[in-house]
C-alpha cells in the first residue's frame, strides 16, 4: 500500500498536461462525498492500493495527481463523480407581480429549507445538489406546484462552469476540481 500525503498537481495544469501526454493514467474513482475526506484507503482502477493522508482541511479535487512514476510514465489521478443538481428556473417569475414573486420565493425557500437542502442562487436560477433520490426531490417540487417555476436535473459537471469557487464548494464540498475564474449565466430552459 502506498501512502499519499501530498498532491503532485492537477491534470488541468499546463505543465502536467504536456508531462502526461502519452502517459498511462490510472484513475482513483470516488464520489464527491468520499473526496471530501482527507484520510481514507482506496484501490485505483489499475489495482494500486492507496492510503491517502492529506493535511487537515485539504481534500481532493477532480484531476488531482496522487502518484507520478516518471520512469514508467504512469500517473494515478483522482476522478470524482459529481452528483446531479436540481436546477430551478425562476425566470418566469420575473414577469409576475412583485407580490407573487415574493410569495413564490418565500414558499420555495421554505420548501427547500424544510428539506435541509443546500442551495445556491444565481440570477434567476437556484442550484440544489442531489441530496436524496431524484424522485423524492421531484416529488417535493411537484407537491408544492410553484406557479411560474420550472426545474430539471443536470449533471454536476455541467453546472460547474457557471459557478464561482465559493458557490461550487457549497454544492460539491470542494470536490469539483479546478473552477474557472470567470462565471457565466446558466441558461437551462428544459422543464422537468
Amino acid at each position: 500500500m502506498l501512502i499519499i500525503d501530498a498532491i503532485a498537481g492537477n491534470i488541468q495544469d499546463a505543465a502536467w498536461q504536456s508531462r502526461l501526454a502519452g502517459a498511462q493514467i490510472d484513475y482513483l474513482i470516488m464520489d464527491q462525498w468520499e473526496a471530501q475526506k482527507n484520510r481514507f484507503r482506496k484501490t485505483s482502477e489499475g489495482g494500486v492500493e492507496l492510503a491517502v493522508s492529506l493535511d487537515r482541511g485539504k481534500s481532493l479535487r477532480d484531476g488531482d495527481i496522487l502518484l507520478w512514476n516518471e520512469a514508467d510514465q504512469i500517473a494515478v489521478v483522482a476522478h470524482i463523480h459529481l452528483k446531479d443538481v436540481l436546477v430551478i428556473d425562476l425566470g418566469e417569475l420575473l414577469l409576475q407581480s412583485p407580490a407573487m414573486m415574493l410569495r413564490t420565493a418565500v414558499e420555495l425557500g421554505h420548501a427547500i429549507g424544510n428539506q435541509h437542502w443546500p442551495a445556491v442562487v444565481k440570477d434567476a436560477q437556484v442550484f440544489v445538489p442531489l441530496a436524496v433520490d431524484k424522485k423524492v426531490m421531484a416529488s417535493v417540487m411537484k407537491t408544492h406546484a410553484f406557479e411560474g417555476v420550472t426545474y430539471t436535473f443536470v449533471s454536476g459537471s455541467e453546472v460547474i462552469p457557471y459557478l464561482a469557487p465559493h458557490e461550487s464548494r457549497r454544492l460539491f464540498g470542494g470536490a469539483e476540481g479546478p473552477v474557472h475564474s470567470h462565471v457565466h449565466a446558466y441558461d437551462q430552459k428544459e422543464p422537468a
